[in-house]
Parts: structure tokens; sequence; C-alpha cells
């Protein structure tokens, strides 16, 4: 009967459920098509394959520097309000980025798409603690995931088929005719009040924007040590002073927020620790998801020589593993208990870790499938329970910038998981510029011992849960 009830709940709120799944993922689609299309838009804007990797980390930088800002204005203003407008900014950009005619033109269209990135992102699951209550808000948040994986698996197939039969530049227009339904539908679906000029700007004049300055510097500074550590050991030097001063203008940014009168991030949110320990391991878990994502296309196709067609169905059996868990991940995560689900997930997440650092060292395609389906379970069972106590754990008037960080977390860890990733395997091959069959064990013992890190990593998640269970810490 109680589970009939909560079914009753989910349905009737289907809808809301609708509209925030359909801008997820076609936020999804337009970032995972991206990539693909970078050696067109090199070739037909007359850029080099360097430069357009920028078009890439505009909209990463943008949309995480900005996440927590859009979050707090949902908050002060309404959920529905930012979201939805964000919703029309991401057309915006989308149109722009779709028309640009060089190199400038474009990343100012994708600086605009990121801003709707944010404002879509940062109050997506606000809005879910907003229409769903506690017994419901799993199921809700894992068919939003759904939509996530659904975009993450059909971009690159959509932007290959674009591409395959027209320009490039569709991969951008397409989301205007569609993200106008969308918008349309949101207009209907998730009541939008009107916002008078005079009281906006009066809400606007309380906001930090020198904390938001400074923390927008300094996250740019800490992304662009990123960019430095990639280039090898030439530039570490350069690459570690970013990092440093970037994180330590970063901090200071937190300090001075936390001492303005009306604080981006609510003093109630710093001290609440099971809020903090959710996104902290939220943060963990996708960073090793990240070194992953980011070396098996070397193993595959670096070192194993096999096409990029054939990579790219093995690395879809994650998104396609998650596609499949997450679902019953959430029923799951509204009927038993979440904190077991999450140390479930996070498990099962160790011994894909632990799959991979024992990768073969010829291409034994069965061998290299199991441990990408079981990181796709793992992470699959972990997001649903970890976001739900993470929303959960809050009061609804801090949803919205509870929310931002969450996504902030998500994206910082993907971010650095790159990164890290990239450094640790070419820090052990001095003077390698690219990967090839002829490094043979050298570079399949750097694989490994990346992997050795992703474990420890891993384990310590695993340990952080275990002690929120064992400490009681259970919403």
């Amino acid at each position: 009967m109680r589970s009939e009830k909560i079914t009753g709940k989910l349905m009737d709120q289907l809808p809301v459920i609708l509209v925030l799944g359909f801008f997820s993922l076609l936020t999804s689609i337009s970032g995972s098509s991206t990539n693909l299309a970078l050696p067109k838009i090199s070739e037909d804007l007359k850029i080099s394959n360097s430069q357009s990797t920028w078009i890439i980390q505009i909209g990463l930088i943008v949309a995480t520097i900005t996440f927590v800002l859009f979050g707090h204005l949902g908050d002060m203003i309404s959920k529905n309000f930012v979201f939805t407008n964000g919703g029309k900014v991401f057309i915006i950009g989308s149109l722009w980025t779709g028309i640009s005619v060089n190199f400038v033109m474009i990343l100012f269209g994708r600086f605009i798409q990121a801003i709707g990135v944010a404002m879509i992102m940062a109050n997506s699951l606000g809005i879910v603690s907003q229409y769903f209550p506690n017994e419901t808000r799993g199921e809700a948040l894992s068919i939003i995931s759904m939509f996530i994986s659904i975009g993450a698996i059909s971009g690159p197939a959509i932007g290959g088929l674009i591409l395959s039969f027209t320009s490039w530049r569709w991969i951008y227009l397409f989301n205007v005719p569609l993200g106008i339904i969308i918008i349309w539908f949101s207009h209907k679906l998730l009541p939008t009040p009107k916002v008078p000029l005079e009281k906006m700007s009066t809400m606007l004049k309380r906001f930090n924007w020198l904390g938001q300055f400074i923390f927008s510097i300094g996250l740019s500074l800490f992304f662009l040590s990123g960019v430095y550590f990639q280039k090898g050991m030439g530039s570490i030097i350069t690459g570690t002073i970013f990092f440093v001063v970037g994180t330590v203008i970063a901090l200071l940014a937190f300090y001075q927020d936390q001492r303005f009168h009306e604080s981006l991030i609510d003093p109630e949110l710093v001290k609440n620790w099971d809020y903090l320990l959710s996104i902290f391991i939220l943060f963990l878990a996708m960073l090793v998801n990240a070194m992953s994502n980011i070396l098996l296309p070397f193993y595959l196709q670096s070192y194993g020589k096999i096409s990029p067609f054939i990579s790219g169905l093995l690395l879809m059996g994650q998104s396609l593993t998650m596609l499949l868990v997450t679902p019953v991940a959430g029923y799951i995560t509204d009927h038993w208990d979440r904190a077991n689900l999450s140390i479930i997930g996070l498990m099962i997440l160790l011994i894909s870790q632990i799959g991979y650092a024992m990768y073969p060292r010829n291409m034994n395609l069965i061998l290299i499938i199991i441990p990408i389906v079981i990181n796709g379970i793992g992470l699959g069972l972990f997001l649903p329970p970890n976001n739900t106590i993470t929303m959960s754990s809050v009061d609804d008037k801090l949803s919205g910038v509870a929310g931002s960080i969450n996504s902030f977390a998500r994206t910082l860890g993907i971010t650095i998981g790159i990164s890290m990733a990239s450094i640790l395997l070419f820090v052990q091959l001095p003077k390698v510029k690219d990967i090839t069959p002829k490094l043979g064990m050298s570079f399949m013992h750097a694989f490994d011992h990346v992997f050795y890190v992703a474990v420890i990593i891993s384990a310590f998640s695993l340990i952080m849960v275990v002690w929120r269970k064992l400490k009681g810490k259970r919403i």
C-alpha cells in the first residue's frame, strides 16, 4: 500500500520531472557532442586543434564558476524563475555558437551557453526538493540522472550523424527549436513568478559581487593550472604556481563570503556535516570515474590500436549500464536504507578500479568490458542515494544553493580527475608525447600505477560512507 501511494505521488508530478529531464538531456547532448565536432570546427574556423580545446574549456570553467551564484539567486528570487530563464539563455547561446564565423565569436557563444547550463543545473535539484517529498525524492532524482545518461550516450551518435550529413553548426542550432518547445512546456508546468525590475535590482544589490569576483579569478587560475600540467614536465612549475595561487584566492573568496552580510553559501550549510560529507564523497567518486574516462581511450586506441568506433562502443558500456541501473537504484533509495545502498555502490566502484589496475596486456575484449560495466553499476547505485541524502539533509529554503554546490562538486571532481590522471600518467613517461604499442610494458606499468591511486581514493570514499553509517548519520 505504501509503495502504491509513493508511486501515485511520483506520477502526479511526472510532468515536472520531464521538463527537468528534457533540459538535462539537451544540455548533456550538447556537451557530449561538442568534443566530436572540434576537428571540423578547427578546419572551418581556421584555428589550431589546441585553440579548439578552449571551446570545451570555456564552457566548463564558466559553468563551474557560476553554479553557486545561480543557486543562491534561485533561493533569493525563485528556482523556477532562474531555471526557466536559464533555458532561454542556453537557447540564445546555442544560436550564437551555431552562427559563429570566427574563434572569438564561438567562444562568446559558448560562454553564453555555459551561463544557461549553470542556471539550469544549479536549480534542478532544488526544484526536485521543492516538488517531491523525501519518500519520492530518490526516484525523481534517478529519472533525471537517467536523462543525463541518455544524453551522454546519444550525444556522440547524434553529433556523428550531424557531421556525416551536414555542418557542425547544427549540433548547436538544433537546440533552438527543441529548447523553445521545452520552454513552452516549462511555463505551463513550472509556475514562474514575474519579478519586477525594482525588486530584482534590490535583491541584486544585496548580492556578494566582490566574493563572486574573487572566486571567479581563483577558480579560473585553478583550472588554467591543468592546461600547463598536461603539457608535461616542462610546464609543471608554471602549473604549480597557477594551482597554488588559484586555490589560495578561491579560499580567500570563501573567507570573505562567510563574513558578508548576505553570504552566497549560507553558514547553515557550512555547519551541516551530513551535507558536507555527502558532497565530499560525490566529489571523490566523480574524480575517480573521470580518471578512467580519460585514460581508457589511451589504452584502447593509442596502445591497443582498437578503432575509435569499437572503442566508443566499449566505453558506452558504462553509460548504458547506468541507464539500466539508475532507475532501479532510485526505487530502492525510496524503499530501503540509503546509506547502505551508497556503501554498496562505492564497494562496486572500488572493485571496478581494481579491475582497471589489472587490465590485460593484450586486447582481450571480455576482460576489458567487465570493469567498465562494473563501474557503471557502482556509480549507478551510488548516485541516487547520495544525491537524496545530500538534498534531504538541508532545509528547503536552501535547496537552490545546496543543489548548485552539489553540481559544482560533481564538475570539479570530473575536472580534477581528468587533470590528475593525465599528470600521473605522463609524469611516469618522461619525453613521451604520443602513446603507441611500442611503449609496451612502460605504458602498462604507468597505467596500472594511476589506477592504484584510484583504488586508494575509492577505498577512502568507502571508509567515509561506512563511518557515516556507523556514526548514525542517516537521513
